[in-house]
């Protein structure tokens, strides 16, 4: 008896999970982002510091957006995941946005403005840097294996958890409406 009560049981299990799964979707750019972020750098240091950039840029938020609102529905009603692309066109709450990586990192053109936004990694420097309107910004730079320069900074951050803290705390100094959470 007790054998076939857990064999039913199992049974109902196995079922439900096939049965009753959910249907929000994957947060394919969200996790996108997540997954560029967590292997942007050589250690977590330099992905923490990225966390907090683009918590201030808002891409997370942006992302998050997005797939809740667009992405994800499409997903729910086509089957497929559009994120899947390397090229995108993606429908913001503040304009539509066109998206191409390339080896070198990203380029984001505002479809309304046609203003571009380039996203670019120099290995020979080690450095993350934005480029608007032909202005360039070096916003992360590895100084050596446990430190960087981080754009808004005039010092040295070590790649630790009292470095990264001791950055947020002064972005937060700079930008009092910043709110960053991990």
């Amino acid at each position: 008896m007790k054998h076939k009560y857990l064999n039913r049981l199992a049974a109902m299990s196995i079922a439900s999970a096939v049965l009753f799964n959910s249907c929000i979707g994957s947060f394919g750019l969200t996790n996108t982002v997540l997954d560029w972020n967590n292997n942007v750098g050589n250690n977590k240091w330099v992905n923490e510091l990225v966390f907090v950039v683009a918590w201030i840029v808002p891409a997370y938020e942006i992302s998050i957006l997005i797939d809740a609102v667009v992405l994800n529905s499409i997903e729910f009603w086509t089957g497929s995941n559009p994120v899947a692309q390397v090229d995108k066109t993606i429908e913001g709450e503040n304009g539509t946005y066109s998206i191409e990586s390339n080896e070198t990192g990203y380029t984001i053109t505002d479809v309304n403005t046609s203003v571009i936004t380039i996203l670019t990694y120099d290995r020979g420097n080690s450095t993350w840097s934005a480029t608007v309107n032909g202005n360039t910004v070096d916003f992360l730079t590895f100084v050596d294996e446990n430190h960087v320069k981080m754009y808004g900074s005039d010092n040295i951050i070590e790649l630790s958890e009292s470095g990264v803290m001791a950055y947020k705390q002064q972005m937060q100094g700079i930008y009092p409406n910043l709110a960053i959470k991990h």
